[in-house]
């Protein structure tokens, strides 16, 4: 059965980008351009893998690493922040949240950030 990832992410160009490259190697794929519809379908899909954005409008990043922290069912998912904050605080903070890996995203190529899913998906 294919992984399912949500990719939380406002920017569409880069969320279809990514869309299409995880499409490309057999994932399914849904989407959530702000925090409230990101959350809504982490309670409601479960997916296996989390692709989130930390500067969301409504609900931020941040604060939807720390609601997933106090939910017991989807504690586990693990998430990748995709950020243009490269901060050290916001990196360890994201982190301190319970995310799996930081990127940022001017340093990765659509293609990194697929294989590092393939990584934390094995």
């Amino acid at each position: 059965m294919a992984k399912k990832i949500l990719i939380v992410e406002d920017d569409k160009f880069l969320r279809e980008l990514l869309a299409q490259k995880l499409l490309k190697e057999g994932y399914d794929v849904l989407e959530a351009i702000d925090g409230e519809s990101g959350q809504k379908m982490i309670k409601d899909e479960k997916p296996d893998l989390i692709l989130l954005d930390l500067i969301l409008p409504g609900i931020d990043g941040f604060e939807l690493l720390a609601k997933m922290k106090e939910d017991g069912s989807v504690v586990t998912i693990p998430v990748i922040v995709l950020s243009n904050l490269g901060q050290k605080e916001d990196v360890e903070r994201a982190l301190g949240l319970g995310a799996k890996d930081y990127m940022v995203k001017a340093h990765f190529t659509p293609a990194e950030i697929v294989s590092k899913v393939r990584n934390v998906l094995k």
